[in-house]
């Protein structure tokens, strides 16, 4: 497949993983409505990230390997599963894609009378006071590494060539799912820089300032993975060579 069309796909589809959670998190994780209590939840918007994930996964998957997210480039390069020449082209698809998605998300939040972006917070990521529980800096740090670095081992293990056949959209889907509910509270959810950076431009300020540990730490986590997983999944008849995303 021509780079630039995988760029393309990996444009759209990170466009959607924001759109999609971030919006479900902005629009209507706290509506109320003519009826009392119609809101999802941070519940809903957990499972709202991992539909995300899943649909794109199926959609583009056998297009560009469905990344949506820079660490996941980077752990899959680490791992020997893609080309280091793509990688940066990779991540500045996938940053442009969140801030499109950003874009339309805000168009359509401020659609509704009273709304103010950056009093919402909308959906970004941060510690501190800008944390939804108030964690700290080492708190966050560690969560977002951890986070990562599971999510890309199962990213590793079900696109593997030994593992079942047509299931990875959904592990992942759902491994992204159980990541936010764990780690809502303590960074609003990034393990994914492009995710962090789209909402961020838009509300400025803090957002832009803590910025940098959700580029950091989930590249250290997914560096940690990508390191791991080939030393785990290794033969004695060498390593194996698993079945790439893309």
């Amino acid at each position: 497949m021509q780079l630039s069309k995988r760029l393309a796909a990996e444009l759209f589809g990170t466009f959607w993983l924001v759109l999609g959670g971030c919006g479900s998190a902005v629009l209507a994780a706290n509506f109320a409505g003519p009826v009392h209590g119609l809101g999802i939840g941070f519940v809903g918007v957990s499972l709202a990230f991992g539909l995300t994930v899943l649909t794109m996964a199926y959609a583009i998957g056998h297009i560009s390997g469905c990344h949506l997210n820079p660490a996941v480039s980077v752990g899959l390069t680490v791992a020997g599963r893609f080309p280091a020449r793509d990688l940066l082209p990779y991540i500045v698809a996938q940053v442009i894609g969140a801030v499109l998605g950003a874009a339309v998300l805000a168009l359509i939040a401020s659609g509704k009378p009273g709304f103010e972006l950056v009093a919402s917070g909308f959906a970004s990521n941060g510690y501190g006071e800008r944390s939804p529980g108030h964690y700290s800096l080492v708190a966050a740090f560690a969560c977002e590494v951890v986070m990562t670095g599971f999510f890309l081992f199962v990213i590793l293990g079900a696109t593997d060539k030994r593992a079942p056949a047509g299931f990875a959209p959904i592990a992942i889907g759902l491994c992204l799912t159980l990541i936010h509910l764990v780690s809502i509270p303590v960074t609003n959810t990034s393990v994914n820089p492009a995710r962090s950076t789209g909402p961020a431009l838009f509300v400025g300020g803090a957002a832009v300032d803590q910025l940098w540990l959700f580029w950091v730490a989930p590249i250290v986590g997914a560096v940690i993975a990508g390191v791991l997983y080939p030393l785990i999944a290794e033969s004695r008849g060498g390593s194996t060579q698993n079945l790439a995303l893309d």
